[in-house]
This record gives structure tokens, C-alpha cells and sequence, in this order.
């Protein structure tokens, strides 16, 4: 038997789920992401030398920005008020970057979303801010590695599911 939806009434309305009577709890989400560029691309970068600018820094900031907007993005999704965002963006070898971001609060809903909308942004913004040398780069696999907190408590990606989700 399926767990039934959350975001869908018993009429299958979308709907904001109800957190106000839920706990306040320490939750915590891990996310990473990578984009595989040109030869070009990865190399221009990797030796800071993009026109735009510094696209692992720039990334960083996209991404710290966009957790704390995940709500604004995504329909359904509770503003949440964060106490911490972590995000790193890094070369990882075979023309890839990874980004990786942890993010946390004290709240009633977990930040599974900010952390993985925290990812995307900053994997768009190195497609961005590529994009003149590459015309195609491909994004992908983006994923939760983790999250803590709340009723269903703890929750891992298994290792053969993809990247470890130790932080960098």
C-alpha cells in the first residue's frame, strides 16, 4: 500500500499541508548536485578565468540566496525560518562541478526543499555564467543525501544510489 500524498486533498486539490500543530525540532537536509561542462568550460573555470567571473563563488552565493527563497519557488512550500545555510561549490574531476549544501532549522517542517533548491541555483548559475564557451552543458543528478529532524527522523541515501553524502 502507497502513502498517501500530503499536498492532495481527498478531492486531488493541491493544498498546503498544516505543520501548526507539529513540533518545533532541529531538522537538517544535505543535498548535492553536479553539472559536467566542455573540456573548454571546465578548464576556462577551474583557472578562474570566465569573463563573467568568478563562477564558484558566484554559485556559492546563488545558492545561500535561493534556500532562503525556496518558498517564493515552489508553490506548496512552507516559509521556513532558517538558522544555517552551508553551500560549497567545488571542481570534481571528469569535467564536473559538484555543488553540496546543508541546510538547517529549528522549525516544524523539514528543509529538504531549501537545500535542493539551494543545488539548483547554484547549478544554474554556473551553466550561466558558462554558457558562452558551452552551449551544452548537462545538469544532473541532483539529490537529497540526507535530512534529520521531525517525526520520520533520519534518512540516508543508500551508498549505491549515488555520491556519499559526507560534507566535502
Amino acid at each position: 500500500m502507497s502513502t498517501p500524498l500530503t499536498h492532495i486533498d481527498a478531492q486531488g486539490n493541491a493544498r498546503m499541508v498544516e505543520v501548526g500543530d507539529k513540533e518545533i525540532t532541529a531538522r537538517e537536509a544535505i543535498a548535492e548536485g553536479f553539472i559536467t561542462l566542455s573540456a573548454d568550460a571546465y578548464d576556462t573555470l577551474v583557472a578562474g578565468q570566465l569573463k563573467k567571473g568568478d563562477a564558484l563563488a558566484v554559485a556559492q552565493l546563488a545558492g545561500i540566496a535561493a534556500a532562503k527563497r525556496a518558498a517564493e519557488l515552489i508553490p506548496l512550500c512552507h516559509p521556513i525560518p532558517l538558522t544555517g545555510v552551508k553551500v560549497l561549490v567545488e571542481p570534481a574531476g571528469e569535467q564536473r562541478v559538484r555543488v553540496w549544501a546543508r541546510v538547517r532549522c529549528d522549525w516544524r517542517t523539514g528543509v529538504e526543499m531549501e537545500a535542493l533548491t539551494a543545488v539548483s541555483a547554484g547549478l544554474l548559475t554556473v551553466y550561466d555564467m558558462v554558457k558562452a564557451i558551452d552551449k551544452g552543458p548537462v545538469i544532473g543528478p541532483v539529490q537529497l543525501l540526507e535530512k534529520r529532524g521531525g517525526r520520520s527522523g533520519e534518512w540516508r541515501r543508500a551508498q549505491d544510489q549515488g555520491p556519499g553524502p559526507d560534507e566535502p
